[in-house]
């Protein structure tokens, strides 16, 4: 077994609405890594991560599976978790253990009711975030305006870090390459995009990048983490699992570029009065929502209480 240090793991969650593809994905990373033989299938019920009887018989992840893989001198830990909305909580508490959520998109679908949920999770409990648009070389591939719907949905520093070629038929690195032609937009113009967008976490960064007009990515990495760790960046990396395509790129942009359990945002912890550590465990909670009927039920539940409670004031109802 590789022994590795603590700077060279990597703790992802895959998360996304059901049927967006992380079951397929998780097998083809396993796959290019070297770590299984061949890829598995979701349909045929022989996948890694779908192992129980339940989640073979209905082709759906109902359990959050932990895998992991060694690439270019990285250990990468992935937990693939479940899409459908009743299995949120089975979701959500896989955060903890990671130190960033990849929130795959179906390229087919847009941005759909768990994409939303999951990306204001993400960002109230501060983690950092990358997006994964996932089944690119379907029949509907308008990604240029996808791209656009992420970025106005989100946020404006979800940046493209790769893009599909004019093609369709590859991944083009839009960090480390300053020119290439692809789908939509331009490398050239994504490049910058990035650069501009960490830089900005550095003054000293930001005015060498003024002086030289570009500057060598591999100086960048401690900003591109602090960019993460404050979502002032949320990467955007483009794939299709069924046919390979982008998922190399996608395991480099894991081992190069996202963040080790040294660089993500720190879970929080709280002291009770024993002096004893408690993990402040993380919470989802739905706004509390009044309506005529609750209120109307929340009066007759403390009617009862106040029988209960002072039953001389009441003496015709006999507790």
């Amino acid at each position: 077994m590789n022994s590795y240090r603590t700077e060279d793991i990597r703790n992802l969650a895959l998360m996304g609405q059901d049927g967006a593809g992380k079951t397929t994905l998780t097998e083809k990373l396993l796959y290019q890594a070297g770590a299984i033989n061949s890829p598995g299938s979701v349909d045929k019920g022989n996948t890694v991560s779908d192992f129980e009887p339940d989640e073979q018989r209905y082709h759906h992840s109902l359990h959050t599976s932990v895998v992991g893989l060694d690439y270019d001198g990285t250990h990468i830990n992935l937990l693939d978790t479940p899409g459908f909305p009743d299995f949120i909580g089975q979701t959500l508490s896989a955060a903890p253990a990671v130190d960033a959520l990849a929130i795959v998109i179906n390229a087919q679908n847009g941005i759909e009711p768990m994409t939303r949920r999951l990306m204001a999770w993400a960002e109230a409990h501060n983690y950092c975030r990358m997006i994964i648009v996932n089944k690119i070389d379907g029949e509907e591939k308008k990604l240029g305006q996808l791209l656009q719907d992420i970025r106005d949905t989100f946020s404006a520093d979800c940046i493209p870090i790769n893009a599909p070629s004019e093609d369709g038929k590859s991944v083009i690195d839009c960090f480390y390459n300053i020119s290439g032609d692809v789908a939509f937009s331009s490398v050239a113009e994504m490049h910058t995009a990035l650069i501009d967008q960490v830089v900005e976490m550095d003054d000293d960064l930001m005015e060498k990048y003024l002086e030289q007009g570009d500057i060598d990515p591999d100086a960048l990495h401690d900003t591109f983490e602090e960019a993460l760790r404050k979502g002032h960046l949320i990467p955007v990396c483009f794939v299709s699992a069924r046919n390979d395509v982008g998922v190399k790129e996608l395991l480099k942009v894991f081992s190069k570029l996202m963040p080790n359990p040294l660089e993500g945002t720190a879970h929080k912890f709280s002291i009770n009065s024993d002096k004893e550590e408690k993990y402040n465990r993380i919470k989802y909670s739905r706004p509390e929502r009044k309506t005529a009927c609750s209120e109307k039920l929340g009066k007759k539940l403390k009617d009862v209480k106040d029988i209960y409670d002072c039953p001389e004031k009441y003496p015709d109802r006999g507790v």
